[in-house]
């Protein structure tokens, strides 16, 4: 129930805002020191090239073999953006590359949230799950970041933390759902091209990563690169 400036908050010293950021501290200590959160995952490059609205999947051993083929759609208004318009066409010659990566910082969560709720503790219980999800998407942020940096278009140095959040850097990181790539199914594609679930994240039957506490996405590296609505 917290609301406006966080930062500002804490340094002025609102009680209800302190209380609640020393309780999540504690949650999450504890959470570290007994180890009953794990966090895991696993990122690739494949070579990968544009054919109309669909992107190419190539395997990065032998780059004439198609493996998986995604398609998205494009905007009915200009500027037609599609996904697709971030990797050289087929047609050009030139291979491209585009990442895929999977996240998870929610294996336990769920256990300890329950165990807390049966003990009554209900607002720690909402901590730690709430937890889990923020930690999930600061590794997303986090290994995005390494793979710019593998990718050989490091940030620079001046670039703050809250800039990274605002996405101010080259390229972007979109995840099945988004309004630029609608389908969920497309997870199985994904899934199966990282083998996720070694790493502990399974697909529900509606293609919902489980733990909750997980981000998946696909990489481009376009210094032209945005989000978009379809």
């Amino acid at each position: 129930g917290v609301k406006g400036d966080i930062d500002k908050l804490l340094a002025d010293k609102d009680p209800k805002t302190t209380e609640l950021y020393e309780m999540a501290k504690q949650v999450l200590f504890e959470a570290d020191e007994k180890k009953v959160i794990k966090a895991n995952g696993v990122y690739r490059f494949f070579p990968a090239q544009a054919k109309g609205n669909d992107v190419l999947i190539f395997d990065p051993n032998d780059h004439t073999k198609l493996v998986e083929q995604f398609s998205f759609p494009r905007q009915s208004q200009p500027p037609y953006l599609c996904l697709a318009d971030y990797l050289k066409p087929i047609n050009s010659g030139v291979m491209d590359y585009v990442g895929l990566f999977a996240v998870t910082s929610g294996i336990g969560a769920r256990e300890i949230a329950n165990s807390l709720k049966d003990e009554g503790e209900y607002l720690r219980s909402h901590t730690i799950q709430a937890l889990a999800l923020e930690l999930a998407e600061a590794f997303a942020e986090k290994l995005h970041q390494a793979m710019r940096e593998k990718w050989g278009y490091p940030d620079p140095a001046e670039l703050k933390m809250q800039d990274r959040f605002a996405g101010r850097y080259r390229g972007i990181r979109i995840s099945l759902g988004y309004p630029a790539c609608p389908n969920l199914e497309d997870q199985v594609k994904l899934f199966r091209l990282l083998n996720v679930v070694e790493i502990g994240i399974n697909l529900t039957d509606g293609f919902m990563m489980d733990p909750e506490a997980s981000v998946s996405s696909i990489v481009f590296a376009h210094p032209e690169a945005r989000y978009f609505s379809v």
